[in-house]
């Protein structure tokens, strides 16, 4: 199938895309982005923790899809992925990594475990998986990789440090493998959202009450952002002006001023 809808009122570059697995598939930008595709006529293998939601979700796509139930933090888990990702039978031509989770709290207290399974799943996971769909794809000469990332992994992230860090990690190994694996015709592209309305952030435990609401930006225009970012080949996407804004004045700002501004925004969570 070719992936040339009008996903923004306009039409993109065309980009073959035959089957896509998504991590993170349940809910949130991952739902999304499984709709947005399925629409535009992209078989699908979705991915995520719970078969409930996974199967309710596959019932209303346009398009056949797979589930695949599995908690990425957990290593043999990992591996069936991996292997779905390896196979040459009805192969994936399209990666999306969108899984991962955050989790807010001092750093000397949060609870290590919790902090482990999010080094586990935002930083080991993805890891892991870009290198067995780039091998697979680079072998093939095609192929895309759409990382999840946020514009927290531009910015110190006091009382959310190993979040931060596991996203500033994600948006620099995706700008590495956009160059690496390019001349063999594998795209790879980074979307990095800001605040978006999901379950994300109470599962985090952030409520960042009195955040205006044109802050916040839905699933669906994350989703729709990354497509078009992903079809143009782009390295980089960040959906919204104010996002672009912010990892702008992250970029040329003294970085003294940068941290003074994140230990501000901190206190949002504060005890």
């Amino acid at each position: 199938m070719t992936l040339t809808g009008r996903l923004s009122g306009r039409r993109l570059q065309s980009q073959r895309w035959e089957r896509a697995l998504i991590t993170g598939a349940s809910s949130g930008i991952g739902e999304a982005l499984a709709r947005r595709l399925s629409a535009n006529g992209v078989e699908l293998v979705l991915v995520a923790r719970r078969q409930d939601r996974l199967d309710a979700l596959a019932a209303e796509l346009d398009t056949p899809a797979e589930v695949l139930t599995a908690d990425l933090a957990d290593r043999s888990q990992l591996d069936a992925v991996v292997q779905r990702l390896e196979a040459s039978e009805s192969p994936v031509d399209l990666l999306v990594n969108n899984a991962g989770f955050g989790a807010v709290g001092d750093f000397l207290e949060i609870d290590s475990q919790a902090e482990a399974g999010m080094l586990g799943v935002n930083v080991s996971a993805v890891h892991t998986l870009c290198r067995a769909a780039g091998t697979s794809m680079a072998a093939r000469g095609s192929g895309a990789i759409l990382n999840v990332s946020s514009i927290a992994g531009f910015a110190p992230n006091p009382r959310s440090a190993t979040y931060g860090a596991t996203k500033a990690f994600v948006t620099s190994l995706s700008e590495s493998l956009h160059l690496e694996l390019g001349p063999q015709g594998v795209v790879v592209t980074c979307v990095c959202p800001g605040l978006t309305k999901t379950e994300f952030h109470d599962q985090a435990g952030y409520l960042p009450d009195g955040v205006p609401v044109r802050s916040w930006q839905t699933a669906d225009q994350v989703a729709q952002a990354a497509l078009e970012g992903l079809a143009a080949a782009k390295a980089l996407v960040v959906p919204g002006g104010q996002n672009k804004a912010a990892v702008l004045a992250s970029k040329v700002a003294p970085q003294s001023l940068v941290r003074r501004a994140a230990a501000r925004l901190a206190t949002i969570n504060g005890k």
